[in-house]
């Protein structure tokens, strides 16, 4: 991998970085919003579910608009408009009594920015490199760098809270700015997509070819997308129900509850930038080390039913976040490297839409389970780890080729 490829996958992967950092480092400051602006867990549950939802429908129109226009010239305003999302929540923090009706329309704003900024990524890695390893290698430090987020979240979020429960609101837009100006210096076009390019297509024949794309490659691809939908609302719904008991159960906030939450997320995020680097070119692994992933998450769900004490609890969720780590890379790598360029965006944008289903319903169902019982919690995380499990052996066939219609060059500034 060259030195200016490396520069510009590292500003790249700021972008998913500072993303997971806006919306999952409120997590754990989610018990303390819900007691200052006295609303029910429910409630608050949506700061986060709000983001998810506008996310989710406009990710797969950023992902087209990418694939158009380039990748850059629709990361970069969408990045400045998540910015301003974060800036309304923190001013209505701020300076309003009753802040939380406009701190959603801000949130939705957010997520807005972000149905432009990270799912584009995925694609633009897949645009720079041809070696297939080499792809997959960028996959996994950008896959890292998401999961580093995680990690980083609940840490900075409990411990900028213990300070003004809002500050985490005001980081927002400091943190996209930063990410702004990373892609703007450093994400430059390849020289060799200036030197030739192709009329654009219509939005009708692009629809056209997605379409063809889709019936050609069904079966995998909605195993992909359902598969990245299970692993996010297990995450998110395990990461809510954790951050609530650690407060509720055991009394254990600030800055404190942040370390503790960080311990799974760790084990994920190593595991991630381990699969990412071993994985390679060769999509049988990719098939296998998802398998072994959603076999962990299984396992780790299962023996919690024999013991739920906090070490034990966090000792089963560090091997579920090994298997979610494993995995995630895995899928990455599968759809960006079976679907062809011309197509990439619009894809790995439905399958980013996909993954913000399980964001954005993870904390509400899990509310709810939580009001039944832990029990609850720990079965349909089980099921749902279950079924995943089930359709990485049947759905995905790696030996299967991917089909394109028709070929399209595309800028990416």
């Amino acid at each position: 991998m060259k030195t200016k490829q490396t520069a510009d996958l590292l500003a790249l992967a700021s972008v998913p970085l500072i993303m997971t950092l806006g919306n999952s480092m409120l997590i754990p400051v989610l018990p303390v919003i819900e007691k200052r602006l006295q609303v029910s867990a429910f409630q608050v549950s949506m700061i986060i579910t709000v983001y998810s939802i506008f996310a989710i429908f406009l990710i797969p129109v950023a992902g087209y608009l990418s694939d158009r226009f380039g990748r850059k010239i629709v990361i970069i305003p969408s990045l400045m408009l998540a910015g301003i999302g974060g800036a309304l929540t923190g001013w209505a923090s701020w300076q309003l009594a009753n802040p939380f009706w406009l701190i959603l329309v801000g949130r939705a704003i957010q997520g807005i920015g972000s149905a432009g900024a990270m799912p584009v990524v995925l694609p633009c890695v897949g645009d720079m490199f041809e070696d297939e390893k080499e792809v997959s290698n960028g996959l996994g430090l950008i896959e890292t760098a998401n999961t580093f987020g995680k990690v980083l979240s609940p840490i900075l979020g409990a411990f900028l809270a213990s300070f003004i429960w809002f500050l985490p609101f005001w980081f927002i837009p400091i943190f996209c700015a930063i990410s702004i100006l990373l892609v703007l210096f450093f994400v430059k076009p390849p020289k060799k997509e200036k030197a030739k390019q192709e009329p654009k297509q219509n939005i009708k024949e692009f629809v056209i070819m997605v379409k063809a794309t889709l019936k050609k490659n069904l079966g995998w691809l909605l195993a992909i997308f359902f598969l990245g939908a299970i692993i996010m609302l297990v995450l998110f719904g395990i990461l809510f129900y954790l951050s609530t008991i650690l407060e509720d159960q055991y009394q254990i906030v600030n800055t404190q509850k942040g370390f503790v939450m960080a311990i799974p997320l760790l084990a994920l995020s190593i595991a991630s930038y381990v699969a990412g680097k071993k994985i390679g070119k060769n999509k049988i692994v990719m098939k296998w080390c998802t398998f072994i992933g959603f076999v962990l998450l299984t396992s780790s769900f299962a023996v919690l039913f024999f013991k739920d004490t906090l070490p034990f609890l966090l000792s089963a969720l560090v091997v579920a976040g090994i298997g979610i780590g494993i995995s995630l890379p895995s899928l990455d790598a599968l759809i960006t490297e079976g679907i062809e360029k011309e197509e990439r965006g619009t894809i790995t944008s439905i399958y980013s839409s996909m993954r913000f289903v399980g964001v954005a319903a993870g904390p509400p169902l899990y509310t709810f389970l939580m009001n039944w019982s832990n029990a609850a919690v720990f079965q349909l995380s089980l099921l749902l780890s279950v079924i995943g499990a089930l359709i990485v052996l049947k759905a995905i066939k790696p030996k299967e080729k991917s089909v394109s219609v028709k070929k399209t060059k595309y800028k990416l500034s």
